[in-house]
């Protein structure tokens, strides 16, 4: 049992029904109460409230925040974090003047991840990924997604998910499996897509299946990647051995990927750094989910997404990290919090509802992760002492997190800088 004592203000609590997302102008709220106090039992939160009614709680370990803020941890619904080796060299290219559709067609990119990760042990590949992981949670990431994609043959694909797998038995925190085969022509099928296509259809998702590595798929709906008609087949396919579709669509082009994906129920689409106002139309009728990587553009270079027509819109907006080594080197999600501010124009309640319920909404656990909430999980973070809520953006290069919490057991702290 652990009861905090002295919490500045709790963010993003539930008192009444609890919600599962938060839409339009609802994301400018953030529920909070001050002067609080938490009480945890057996990983889940038992109790919170008003110092004035704190219980004394006989046995309970005793944390005093000395006026620090308490949020729930967020939720990472997008990331790639399972991978063989850094690509500063493409970064160092891109400063040269190529653009990332350049670099792919010349062998590196997503070809290059690929070639790496095929001649990495599975045992390397899990412990470069758990050092990830623990990075990712110590700046209060407490439930991620993690895709395949940088296998592209059946061995591959099968070797990711099965270090994703790996991980998930290693943490209390939720870990979400993608399967993301689609997610670049192999040069070997380079002649023969319909070839590779067969190949994800009829080799990759019955042994996926077989084995529960997978939870969702994913395809790279992009010029030069895998076309919306593609898209579809792959949706359908995956849906007939239970994965339900999670699409990378719209990050260059609008091609008609977010139609194909909501026709067929896709939990969400991510990135849409381009986006019309009839694709917008197309979400706002729809259960499909818009996750926003504000990292990506930010790293290359590129135009941010449009989310304030999308929030102007009321659609349920979530913010991930895309984590790769290629587009996105970071899993820092308070980062991402402070561009959504800045570049994206959200406001920090926006930011924050889109990070954490959204986020877990975009993963299906709403109803267990994602906001304070009794009897939810006791993922939580603490941060250094601030004067508001707006600091941690405003902030955007200290370390703001300073403890968190998974399942109710503290994580290893951060560093003092």
């Amino acid at each position: 049992m652990l009861l905090i004592r002295n919490i500045q203000t709790i963010f993003q609590i539930e008192e009444g029904a609890p919600r599962t997302r938060v839409s339009g102008a609802a994301m400018r709220e953030l529920p909070a109460l001050h002067d609080a106090f938490l009480l945890v039992k057996n990983g889940t939160i038992a109790d919170f409230g008003p110092m004035a009614q704190c219980p004394d709680a006989p046995g309970a370990m005793v944390e005093d925040a000395a006026g620090r803020m308490l949020l729930p941890c967020w939720c990472d619904s997008h990331t790639h974090l399972v991978f063989a080796a850094s690509r500063e060299s493409e970064f160092v290219a891109r400063i040269e003047g190529l653009s990332y559709e350049e670099i792919a067609r010349r062998g590196g990119g997503i070809l290059n991840s690929a070639l790496r990760l095929r001649d990495t042990p599975e045992e390397a590949l899990v412990e470069s990924a758990w050092e990830r992981l623990q990075e990712v949670q110590r700046s209060g990431t407490g439930a991620i997604e993690i895709k395949s994609g940088y296998g592209l043959s059946v061995e591959g694909e099968l070797k990711m998910l099965r270090v994703i797998r790996a991980l998930r038995k290693r943490t209390k925190m939720p870990v979400k499996a993608t399967f993301l085969g689609a997610h670049a022509l192999p040069a070997e099928y380079k002649q023969n897509r319909e070839g590779y296509l067969r190949l994800i259809e009829q080799e990759m998702l019955p042994q996926i299946a077989a084995e529960g590595l997978a939870d969702y798929i994913d395809a790279f709906c992009e010029k030069n990647f895998f076309s919306p008609a593609e898209t579809a087949r792959l949706i359908e396919a995956g849906a007939r051995y239970g994965l339900k579709a999670k699409i990378h669509t719209n990050q260059f082009n609008s091609l008609g990927g977010i139609e194909v994906c909501v026709e067929r129920g896709a939990v969400s689409v991510d990135h849409l750094e381009v986006l019309t106002d009839e694709e917008i139309e197309c979400l706002r009728h729809s259960n499909t989910l818009p996750v926003l990587l504000p990292s990506a553009p930010f790293f290359l270079n590129d135009h941010y997404p449009p989310a304030r027509r999308m929030l102007d819109a009321g659609l349920p907006v979530v913010l991930a990290t895309d984590f790769n080594p290629g587009s996105s080197p970071s899993g820092k999600m308070p980062f991402v919090i402070s561009l959504a501010c800045i570049k994206l124009r959200m406001t920090p309640e926006e930011a924050v509802n889109a990070a954490t319920l959204n986020g877990a909404a975009a993963m299906e656990i709403a109803d267990t992760h994602g906001s304070i909430a009794r009897g939810k999980a006791a993922n939580f973070f603490l941060t250094k002492p601030m004067s508001s809520l707006a600091y941690l953006p405003y902030a955007f290069g200290s370390d703001v997190v300073d403890r968190v919490w998974i399942a109710g057991a503290a994580q290893q702290p951060n560093k003092k800088n």
